[in-house]
């Protein structure tokens, strides 16, 4: 990706590096758990081409991109402050988002914070749901009272870090694999006991999918040996203090015109015991206009099947005109 610049972009007193293709028209790109802005090069490509200005950050705790130490600094206020700083540096008139992972909590967050900012929203993998009165990790301790379940594995101070950086290789190729539509299916959630660590019992693959080269996977692992895991995860940590203030916000839709992409697999479609996290979007909407799943396809959307999902993100950028 030789036409990619990289710009340092500032929100007070954090630096972001933000990767830039092309001309016109401004969408920000920002991805999720544990990736890269690099999770978006077949993006960055195709919207180029079509005449925008593509930007794909890295998140705060990520690459290239500052890592403050507190759980408090990745709230999705911060965060969105964050995509904020970033559109506000680049572009004159509010830019479409496109999300994946914690990136679609993020630009979703954005939309609703920073409104004046953003025209559009496309979220990937994680769906759009009005705030609650009771939180996901609230639910998550009743329904995984006996189990183990990741996002209270995070919850621990020091020990899932340990666990990544003993062997980033192997973790990074573990994750990818075991959420991908390649992997047989439970390998990312498998069925454990709550002491668990999340590697275990994850299926680990000789061979990465065609869809990660060699040299994608090293971008990742030079990235995570060079910044570790202490910010990405505390992501996780954050979301209690998310509650907290989501709380006048709670039953409110997305306003902007939205779009939402799920691969047909994802384990976040099953993430909750009997529910399926894709159903009934449309109430959380003002103006849903695209809501697709993308057969045979697992978490990592706009890796595994690139061709798909900018076939679906064009459709929804071409309806904002």
């Amino acid at each position: 990706m030789s036409d990619v610049e990289f710009r340092t972009i500032q929100n007070g007193d954090i630096n972001l590096r933000v990767a830039i293709q092309g001309s016109g028209p401004l969408i920000l790109c920002v991805h999720g758990w544990p990736e890269l802005w690099y999770s978006w090069r077949h993006q960055m490509r195709h919207f180029a081409a079509m005449g925008y200005t593509v930007a794909a950050m890295d998140v705060r705790g990520y690459g290239g991109s500052d890592k403050p130490s507190p759980v408090a600094a990745y709230t999705l206020a911060e965060l969105a402050g964050d995509a904020a700083a970033v559109i506000g540096a680049l572009s004159d008139a509010p830019a479409i988002l496109f999300g994946h992972d914690w990136g679609a909590p993020i630009v979703y967050a954005t939309a609703m914070l920073h409104a004046d900012k953003v025209a559009a929203v496309a979220g990937l993998s994680v769906p759009f749901r009005p705030a609650s009165e009771v939180s996901l990790l609230e639910v998550a301790r009743q329904v995984f009272a006996e189990r183990f379940f990741y996002m209270l594995y995070f919850q621990q101070a020091n020990v899932p870090e340990a666990e990544f950086e003993a062997d980033i290789p192997k973790a990074l190729r573990t994750t990818y694999y075991s959420a991908s539509a390649d992997a047989p299916p439970g390998s990312f959630t498998p069925d454990k006991p709550r002491d668990s660590t999340f590697l275990d019992g994850m299926a680990y693959p000789k061979l990465m999918p065609d869809w990660m080269s060699d040299a994608d996977l090293q971008v990742y692992i030079d990235a995570f040996n060079e910044g570790g895991f202490r910010g990405p995860i505390n992501r996780y940590r954050a979301q209690s203090l998310d509650f907290e203030a989501s709380k006048a916000a709670v039953g409110v839709p997305l306003a902007q015109p939205a779009c939402f992409i799920g691969g047909e697999v994802d384990p976040v479609r099953a993430m909750i015991t009997g529910m399926d996290m894709y159903a009934d979007l449309e109430p959380g909407y003002v103006d849903l206009r695209v809501n697709e799943l993308v057969p045979a396809v697992g978490h990592w959307l706009q890796q595994e099947a690139p061709e798909a999902t900018n076939a679906i993100l064009e459709r929804f950028v071409r309806s904002l005109v």
